[in-house]
């Protein structure tokens, strides 16, 4: 049995729980709620599986944590663009390129890019990088950097990729790496550096992959 077994056994009892307790919600916020707590259980399956060096139990779980996220979207407030992009980083740590444009073409149709917000800005810069839509992620990525509210390591790496600068990348996902280390509470207590794998198969389809090695990388 490998360290990574009682995350996956909690996880999938929290899914489980979830599914058994969501028949029984008539309230559209309540349903929505729920099913997002099972994408988090099923984003959590998948991440430790993906870490035990199991991808493709991975994907599956990754892939269910997708379609709840999407099914939760429908009733959430105003706003709620943590399911789009939990739906686009899915697929991706899933290695479904075909399923990451889906979800990007419909993060982009949910209205992202012309969100004030800088959450809604995030999941359509991801989306449009999914989509190799480089030159129109340039301005929403700039947009993400020099803020309070939003991780400027991220925000570097983002532009980095739109703009195709390699060093810059390098430098900034290094950075996104070291303050996952420094982090004391993780998605669902998987302590697994996800936004960089998601960073790090964004940078491969562009060539610009960094060779990193941590703890809170998959193998």
């Amino acid at each position: 049995m490998s360290g990574w077994d009682a995350h996956v056994d909690r996880e999938v009892a929290r899914y489980g729980d979830g599914a058994a307790r969501l028949p029984g919600l008539a309230d559209p916020d309540d349903r929505q709620r729920q099913l997002t707590r099972m994408g988090n259980a099923a984003g959590g399956v998948g991440l430790a599986l993906l870490m035990d060096g199991r991808p493709d139990e991975a994907a599956t779980w990754l892939a269910r944590a997708a379609e709840r996220y999407r099914e939760s979207f429908a009733d959430a407030p105003p706003g709620s663009w943590g399911r789009p992009i939990g739906a686009v980083k899915a697929r991706l740590l899933a290695g479904d390129w075909p399923g990451a444009e889906d979800e990007a073409h419909w993060a982009l149709e949910t209205g992202s890019a012309g969100a004030e917000s800088p959450i809604g800005r995030y999941a359509a810069t991801l989306a449009l990088l999914v989509l190799g839509r480089d030159e129109e992620a340039r301005p929403l990525a700039a947009s993400l950097q020099d803020r309070d509210d939003f991780p400027a390591d991220v925000a570097d790496a983002l532009a980095a990729l739109a703009i195709g600068d390699g060093a810059a990348y390098d430098s900034a996902v290094r950075l996104v790496v070291a303050s996952f280390e420094t982090r004391e509470e993780y998605l669902e207590d998987i302590p697994v550096a996800d936004t960089v794998v998601v960073l790090q198969a964004l940078a491969a389809r562009r060539g610009r992959v960094v060779e990193l090695d941590s703890a809170l990388l998959p193998g």
